[in-house]
């Protein structure tokens, strides 16, 4: 990756450009570290004994699990919800969003989180551990990753079919379980929108026959000015004229009967009448997001350039992530000549590319260094701004163009592709054959090379490649030395 990255710097027209060259230096140096993390960690296999590693692992996990949930005592105390996966105040900061907020030790995306739990999952059920594969299994699905699960599930569902004894069926089993209790008691929200996510996937409406429900559910009093009409805000105006009158000449108003609060439901249970979740502290909120700011002034600054998000505020019917994939197959093939090695590094798909625009992506970036291929900008940058300044029930993972696949393909093109393959993934594969934990959990990562620009985020991918290594060595067969007898 480093030769090809290198090669495309040199033939370019950009080498001249201090800033580009600067954002080349720092991908250099991010595979760099690349290089070194996993030779740190190969040189750890090997020289410790696989039940010291697997110690290691146990209290990783532990330590992991104590901080997720931290994580979520913290909203306990801040919400006073019992279950804040499905409470709706404070303009529904967490609500279906909770999950994002269980972050774990790597104070990182809970997307990371949630993938290290998948991986702890699979480790403990081959090691037919209980205990930590339901703490692992618990964690994932409170950081709420609907992909992951998916991917989990399924892989589970092959182990049970084809790779597990009586005992790790019946462990699958009670996982299984603990899927459908959450979904359907502590966040049944995220039935409906995966079900929802899945409709648009596949271009079909979830409810054809059902009507579109009323965009103005809340009392005109409680709406904002920002999204009235003159008329509206007239009206809205005198109901509280109105209401200020009748609160005054009627003083014995304001105290509040707290038994009134009590009701018999219809089945004869005595309930006391909670919060209106009509009310505006129960609805999202309409102000927009601190975080969404840049990207909505950097649209208006360039909606000439952007032929997506610049044109229009209407929604894509396909997925975000397969119109990356698309993006990047017109490209390539209006571009013939970087089909073998690619646009070059930080101006189509990758991490760094997103950094360098001084957005706010994955962290801060200098200004005055800020670097935007035009390539990048009419494509994944466009995309990624049209889904991510909208609403938040727009920012998904199926909306998101980040992808490793797509990364290598745009960036080092076939060559690269065929590396990652031949050099990277082959040298686990080649060990398919003594495998035990490595086989599921290499199969976990080919799907979530599809969602993340992981070999830029030091996290997963050591963990990745630490189970791997050590899953290698305890089970390969040793060669005999050649002059042995």
């Amino acid at each position: 990756m480093i030769v090809i990255a290198a090669f495309n710097w040199l033939i370019s027209s950009n080498y001249a450009n201090i800033n580009y060259s600067l954002l080349v230096l720092a991908g250099l140096a991010f595979w760099g570290l690349c290089i070194l993390a996993v030779h740190q960690v190969k040189l750890a296999v090997d020289r410790n004994e696989p039940a010291v590693i697997h110690q290691t692992i146990l209290a990783f996990f532990v330590i992991n699990a104590v901080f997720s949930f931290g994580n979520l005592f913290l909203i306990f105390l801040e919400t006073h919800a019992i279950n804040p996966y499905t409470y709706q105040g404070q303009l529904q900061k967490y609500f279906i969003g909770t999950g994002d907020y269980v972050r774990g030790i790597t104070f990182d995306i809970s997307t990371t989180n949630a993938l290290l739990n998948g991986f702890g999952v699979i480790y403990f059920l081959t090691r037919k551990n209980a205990p930590m594969l339901f703490v692992c299994m618990a964690t994932l699905l409170l950081t709420g990753s609907n992909f992951l699960n998916l991917v989990v599930v399924s892989i589970l569902l092959l182990l049970f079919a084809f790779k597990t004894n009586k005992y790790q069926k019946s462990l699958v089993v009670i996982c299984l379980v603990f899927l459908a209790v959450f979904m359907a008691k502590i966040s049944p929200q995220n039935n409906k929108y995966t079900s929802e996510t899945i409709a648009h996937l596949f271009h079909k409406e979830l409810y054809p026959n059902k009507p579109l429900p009323a965009t103005n559910l809340l009392p005109l009093t409680y709406r904002p000015d920002s999204i009235l009409n003159p008329e509206e805000r007239r009206q809205k105006k005198a109901q509280i004229f109105i209401d200020s009158i009748y609160v005054v000449n009627h003083p014995k108003n304001l105290i509040i009967n707290k038994a009134t609060d009590i009701y018999k439901t219809e089945s004869g249970h005595i309930e006391i009448k909670g919060d209106d979740i009509n009310s505006a502290p129960f609805q999202s909120s309409t102000e927009t997001p601190a975080e969404q700011k840049p990207l909505i002034s950097f649209i208006s600054l360039h909606k000439q350039e952007l032929p997506i998000s610049g044109t229009s505020n209407d929604v894509p019917e396909i997925p975000g992530k397969l119109m990356g994939f698309m993006q990047t197959a017109t490209f390539l093939k209006q571009h013939l000549g970087k089909l073998a090695t690619g646009a070059g590094m930080g101006n189509f798909s990758s991490k760094l590319a997103f950094r360098a625009t001084g957005l706010g992506f994955a962290g801060g970036y200098p200004h005055k260094l800020v670097y935007i291929n035009h390539s990048f900008l009419v494509n994944h940058l466009d995309l990624y701004l049209n889904f991510f300044s909208k609403r938040s029930g727009f920012h998904s993972l199926t909306n998101s163009p980040f992808s490793v696949y797509d990364q290598l393909l745009a960036e080092y093109g076939i060559i690269g592709l065929l590396v990652f393959a031949i050099y990277y993934l082959g040298f686990f594969t080649r060990h398919h054959k003594v495998l035990t934990y490595g086989l599921p959990i290499l199969l976990l990562m080919l799907a979530a090379f599809f969602i993340e620009y992981w070999f830029e985020q030091l996290s997963v991918m050591i963990f990745f490649e630490l189970l791997l290594l050590l899953d290698i060595k305890e089970h390969q067969t040793l060669k005999p030395l050649s002059n042995e007898f």
